[in-house]
């Protein structure tokens, strides 16, 4: 039987003679290749600063540090994601307000965004920043977001966690532009599963010199000189606190890996493009799912190949076709149960699922499955035929059901060309 991970890193001889040549050179924590990654992941996503971190948990973090949130003021976040994008709000003693999401690309809804805007408001409170979430690597409304950001005055943080790359344009005869171009900050992750990894790190980006320098220094427990250079020749012994920083350095050891990942970043961008074409073309006639799709002016990163189940023509539900899956040998995962409906928001804000009924609605029915730039045909095709099998043997006896052939224990069921179906 073939066995296909959810997951598996794509790792090449290139990342393993660097990270042996820092080892050999004797500089293991932050030092000349942590910002030579530094330099290359600005240039690449055409970002004028960015700043190398243990996790984009930590440049979140570091965001909002900078743009200055303070205790009590509220960040607006999507339920469906992660859950650092909301945590790092609640380390200033600040208050998510957790925003639903699109039915089309599960990105952030703008409109619902606002009517909470308002609604926060009207109870005098102050709103200081958004953080719309890029969902598995499509980018999202960054008009609507930029126009709301405008009308309320608020800072823009993208968690662009599942980018890189990724690309937008506003439409169809305007330039192409990389991700986080409009924000004030945008933050990346490095994690072993992501499109390019470190293993563990992250990438915060910006174009403004005050907000790099402020994060660049808090990410070293707030040292006033570049605390990497003390221990060289081009350094001082001498530096200075400037503020109660943080622990969040990338080592050299991890850039090392990231500096090789960054330069095939477009080759295993093209890999995870093709599979998720493969994908489709497989998957494309199976009426009882719903597939995911590049929206118009997007260049998606693939990060997530996340389906669909339409569950009212099933007699299984997603927790089912999981395990299926899990016994036919495939890694699968779920991309998220939606922030509102975990126990903490629901005891700390009295939070109802139906409070976002999209987010409450989709969580049942998606699944994520193997996309990795070393998976190959058979993997694939391992995957979908899985899937098809699954479906087909759980289906409920409706005049809707798709497919040519369709088989429901005990009795065999055939859709004829007019629609009908016949035992």
């Amino acid at each position: 039987m073939i066995n296909v991970p959810f997951h598996k890193p794509s790792i090449g001889p290139e990342e393993i003679n660097e990270v042996v040549d820092t080892l050999k050179n004797g500089w293991l924590t932050t030092g000349p290749k942590a910002k030579l990654l530094e330099k290359e992941f600005a240039c690449y996503l055409a970002h004028q600063y960015a700043v190398a971190v243990n996790s984009c948990t930590a440049a979140l973090h570091l965001a909002l540090e900078a743009i200055g949130l303070q205790a009590g003021e509220c960040v607006l976040v999507p339920s469906m994601t992660f859950a650092a994008t909301a945590e790092v709000v609640r380390y200033f003693n600040a208050r998510p307000i957790l925003v639903d999401c699109r039915s089309e690309d599960f990105n952030l809804d703008v409109a619902d965004a606002e009517r909470r805007i308002l609604s926060a408001l009207s109870h005098g409170e102050q709103i200081r920043a958004i953080i719309p979430v890029h969902y598995a690597g499509q980018i999202g409304d960054v008009a609507g977001v930029a126009a709301l950001a405008k009308r309320y005055d608020l800072r823009i943080i993208e968690d662009a966690a599942h980018c890189c790359p990724a690309f937008y344009r506003l439409d169809n005869s305007a330039v192409w532009q990389t991700v986080g171009t409009g924000a004030d900050i945008s933050c990346y992750s490095f994690y072993a599963n992501k499109a390019i990894t470190t293993g563990e790190g992250g990438m915060a980006c910006t174009h403004k010199s005050e907000y790099a320098e402020r994060m660049r220094v808090m990410s070293l427990h707030g040292i006033s000189k570049d605390a990497w250079k003390r221990f060289t020749s081009e350094g001082s012994w001498y530096y200075e606190i400037t503020a109660p920083g943080f622990k969040y350095n990338l080592t050299d050891i991890a850039a090392s890996i990231g500096l090789h990942q960054l330069r095939k970043s477009d080759d295993l961008h093209r890999k995870r493009t093709y599979l998720a074409n493969r994908y489709a073309e497989l998957l494309g006639d199976v009426d009882e799912l719903v597939l995911p799709v590049a929206q118009p002016n997007r260049n998606h990163s693939w990060h997530l190949y996340v389906i669909r189940l339409k569950l009212d023509r099933l007699l299984l539900d997603r927790a089912a076709v999981i395990e299926e899956l899990k016994r036919a040998g495939i890694g699968v995962s779920v991309h998220w149960l939606p922030l509102h409906m975990h126990p903490y928001y629901r005891n700390a804000y009295g939070y109802e699922p139906a409070d976002l009924p999209r987010s409450a609605q989709l969580y049942p029915e998606i699944i994520s499955l193997p996309i990795f730039p070393d998976m190959n045909d058979a993997e694939v095709e391992h995957v979908c035929n899985q899937l098809r099998r699954i479906i087909s043997g759980h289906l409920k006896i409706s005049p809707k059901l798709s497919g040519k052939l369709l088989i429901h224990k005990p009795s065999k069921i055939i859709k004829t060309g007019n629609g009908e179906l016949k035992l």
